[in-house]
Parts: structure tokens; sequence; C-alpha cells
């Protein structure tokens, strides 16, 4: 048995520097690469006539109606529909609902999602709606706890995370796609698509009179959210729902680490904490499965204040108590989707109606901005949006390009999420309790994982890395003081249960997409773009 486990810890190790030694081959490669794509990038052949001071010129008989259409204006809709505004297009934002959302995610932004914010100019869409600075996490654990900061030393002194209400912040942005002449912004309901010959020309959609309405453009791009009923046309949805979120809203008390979201391990999975105004907390209680204790017969009350109120910190305590009493109990599913999209000429998803993550680590806005700035960057070049079988061709590298941060962030909020859930196996506690002493070590083996949460790191290698490296420690203290072989096969468990976590998000995420994307050809069709925040 030990022979056998020692085999396999070996060939886990040089498995791992022959991957290590891999990236930095590719690392030489991927230089040379960058310069031969510069050199024959499409921006460079595109005809300068389609700009006149960075701005956009309708041409080829476009001078009318729509260059495109998004549908939703949530976070992912109105700042696309702000970005392609300010660059010239023609924009059409039909929304189901323009008033303001109350909703109980969606309220916290990475500094990683920050950056991506100001570089599409909409970083003033959080001043003015109470939002607070995040610098970071507390981690609490069975009475003990650690701080973890954002890697924030080499930005200005205004980046850092944010949250807030989501409603403002999503009223913010609408206002601003609003205040652009060339941005209509509708109310109504999306029907249909209107398809033609396989490509999409435009949508059927209903306002709040009533009234049936078709609106026509070269690109649709939908951004209906985690509800879409458009997605399916689009591409393969295979959503999953590990959990739910029971929200509350703590008011008037203060956090133990102020300015920072606090994730409590608790059992049977994570709670979370952290503020949304000057005066108010949010606290989401995670609930493995989609069957709910009900809130109406008082079960759900009960089941907060017997199970959860016994692990929050004594500081939160009362008032996690007395929001409960308030009766303002929210439920939202958690859902996690990997993008698998079908590449539809005159068409594209975005936002949560495209890929979604389990939202323990608040990376949903991040992905979102950061692939709006990959989109923005590859339809600049472009001076005619009609021709949909080749836009979609080269739009075939946005899936790849996206990867980076995507990849990144969904990846850590699935591992994470299963790592900080409680469970009956020994190998899966020492890997939990691993997790926690490894980041609270400091230095690299807190900053690198928290660059990487916050959005700040994209590099999915890094992550990979880190996750071993956090089995490993946890195999390495199962051998002391002394390695027995029941010690050694539950460290065995660990490393295996370690890649039971990881490998099917990765290969869910796209393996090649992820690691290799110069491999893709469709890496080739776009200008170079930078990808990393």
């Amino acid at each position: 048995m030990v022979v056998i486990d020692q085999h396999v810890l070996w060939t886990f190790f040089a498995s791992l520097f022959g991957f290590v030694l891999l990236y930095i081959i590719r690392r030489n490669n991927n230089a040379n690469n960058r310069k031969l794509k510069k050199k024959n990038s499409p921006q460079q052949r595109v005809d300068n006539n389609s700009f006149t001071d960075g701005e956009f010129r309708h041409v080829n008989g476009s001078d009318s109606g729509t260059d495109v259409i998004v549908v939703g204006a949530g976070v992912a809709g109105a700042a696309l529909a702000y970005t392609l505004g300010k660059d010239g297009r023609r924009v059409h934002v039909i929304e189901r609902d323009l008033t303001e959302p109350d909703r109980i995610v969606g309220e916290l932004l990475q500094p990683g999602g920050y950056l991506k914010l100001v570089e599409l100019g909409l970083e003033d869409c959080v001043e003015e709606i109470d939002a607070q600075r995040v610098l970071g996490y507390a981690l609490f654990k069975e009475g003990k706890n650690t701080k973890l900061s954002y890697p924030l030393e080499k930005f200005h002194s205004d980046v850092s995370g944010r949250s807030f209400h989501n409603g403002r912040f999503i009223q913010r942005m609408r206002e601003k796609a609003a205040s652009l002449s060339n941005v209509k912004l509708e109310q109504g309901t999306i029907t249909s698509l209107l398809e033609e010959n396989k490509t999409i020309r435009g949508v059927q959609y209903k306002t709040k009179d009533g009234q049936e309405h078709t609106a026509y453009a070269p690109l649709t791009i939908v951004c209906d959210g985690c509800f879409s009923n458009l997605r399916r046309t689009l591409c393969n949805p295979k959503v999953d729902v590990p959990s739910c979120f029971v929200g509350l809203v703590l008011e008037n008390c203060q956090l133990p680490f102020a300015n920072h979201g606090h994730v409590i391990l608790a059992d049977p999975s994570p709670i979370l904490f952290y503020p949304i105004s000057s005066t108010e907390v949010r606290c989401l209680v995670d609930v493995p499965g989609q069957k709910l204790p009900s809130i109406a017969n008082g079960k759900m009350a009960k089941y907060l204040k017997t199970m959860v109120a016994p692990q929050i910190p004594p500081e939160l305590h009362d008032a996690f108590v007395s929001a409960i009493d308030k009766g303002n109990i929210r439920t939202m599913p958690n859902r996690s989707m990997p993008a698998d999209p079908h590449p539809t000429p005159g068409a594209l998803l975005m936002g949560d109606a495209f890929n979604m993550r389990h939202p323990l680590t608040g990376g949903g806005m991040t992905v979102a901005l950061s692939d709006i700035v990959v989109l923005r960057d590859l339809l600049k070049p472009l001076r005619d949006l009609n021709d949909a079988a080749s836009l979609s061709r080269y739009l075939e590298s946005f899936y790849t390009l996206r990867k980076p941060v995507a990849s990144t962030i969904n990846t850590l909020a699935g591992a994470l999420y299963k790592v900080f859930s409680a469970s009956p196996d020994q190998a899966r506690k020492e890997m939990r309790q691993a997790c926690f002493d490894y980041l609270s070590l400091g230095g690299i083996f807190s900053t690198g994982p928290i660059a990487l949460l916050s959005g700040l790191n994209p590099r999915p290698l890094s992550l990979v890395l880190h996750f071993f490296a956090v089995a490993i420690y946890g195999f390495g203290r199962l051998l002391l003081p002394f390695p027995s072989p029941q010690r050694l096969w539950i460290g065995a468990r660990l490393i295996w249960s370690a890649a039971g976590i990881i490998f099917p998000i990765i290969k869910a995420e796209g393996g090649r997409q992820m690691f290799f994307p110069a491999t893709v050809p469709a890496y080739y069709k776009a200008p170079s773009v930078k990808s990393d925040i």
C-alpha cells in the first residue's frame, strides 16, 4: 500500500514539474507569436476611413437604423450599451423592466472588475450610491480568523473592490448609457429572435402596453441574465444549481474587519458578510441543494436561529438575529453554467445568460466587464457589421480571448465552494483545514490566491499551482510527526480529492483555451487584444 501511494505521489510531482517546464517554453513561444500577430493584425488591414478622430463612422448604406440590439439592461447590458455607444455605434437596448432592480447578489465588485469599469469610462457609476470600499477578505473557522488583503500596492489609491446595492449601481449605468444620443433605451419583453437563413436578423418584442414590435440590426447581443429564455438558441446550456443563498440585511452593526468581506467556513457551507452601504451589511447564508426551509411557516427563521446563528462571530450575532426577526428574508438559487456557445451569425451571448459561476467569490461582474472590454476591442476596427457570416467567424476569437480572466474566476469559484463546504469525508476535512492554514501563512501564500480571486492576476496556471500547493501542504502535514499508513492513505485521498474537484471544472471550461489559447485557430482571427488586467 505504501509503495503504491509513494508511486502516485512521485508521479504527481513529476507531472507538475513537466507542466511548469512546458509553461515556461510556451511563454517564450508566445512572445514570438505576439510579435507575428501584431505584424499581421487585422486591425492594421482595416480601411483607415472607418474612423475619424477615434470615432466610428457609419458606412456602406448603414446610415439609418440600428447597428447593435442589446437584449437586457443589467450590469452587462447597460455597460455594453454605453461602451458601444461611446464608440459611435447606434444601439437599441430592450429591457424587460427599467425600474430599479432589487437583488441579493451582484453587490460586490472585485478590484479587477473596478479596473475594467475604469477602462470603460464607467467608474463614476459607483459614486453617489453610498458604495463601500472593499480591501480584502477575512476568513473565520472554528473560532480562528485570518485577514487577506488585496495586493493593491502597485495601483492608484482609488483602486479597490466596491460593494453596493445592486439596483443603485445598475440604474447609474442605465442613466449613463441613456445619456448618449445614439443609444435608445426601451422597456419591452423579447418574445423571440428573428431568424432568416440561419442568421439572426433582430428581435420581436412586446412593449409595456402590449403592442408587438420588431427591431432589426446586423448584430444582436443577448444579455438577459441568469433566467435567460433566449440562450438555448445560442449555446448549449448546462445549468447546475449546487445551492441557494438566503439573504438578510443587518443594520447598524460593525464588521470585525472594516472594509472587508467576511467568509465563515460554517457547517454545512459558507456564510458571507459584506457592507452594501454605510449603515447596512449583507448576509448571505449558503444552503446546499435546491430545497429550502419554508419562509412562510417559520421554518426558515428557526433554521437560521438554531443552525446558523451559533456559528456567526459574536460581534454580528445580535444584529443577525434582529434581521431574522424583522422577517425580510430573501432567497436566490446559485447557478453555475460553463460557456458552451453555438457561434451563430448575427448574434452573441454575454453576461449571466452566457456564463455563470458560484457567487461565493463575487466574480460575476468582473467577468462580464472583462468580456465587454474584449468585445469592444474586437469590434473597434470593423466599419461594417452587415456581413453576418464573416462577423461570426471573426468573433469566434472572443471565446478564446476572454478565457484568461473568465476561466480563472470561474474555476476558482467552483473549486473554493467545494473546498469551503463541510464534508464527512476525512480527506475533504483535511483539505478544508489545509486551505485555511495555507492562506493564514501570509506572503505569497495569501496574496497569490487573493490576487486570483480579485481578478488582478487572471492566470489559470497560477490558480492550478496554488490549488495543488494547498493539497501538497495538507499532505505534508499528515506526514508529521510520523507518516503512518493511515495518514499516507488519507494524504493520497486528499490529493485525489483535489484533482477530482478542479479537473472537471477545467474540462468544462475548456483546458485548451485556458492554458494553450495560441493553439486555437480562432485566436489568430482577432487583432492583438490585451486580455490581462
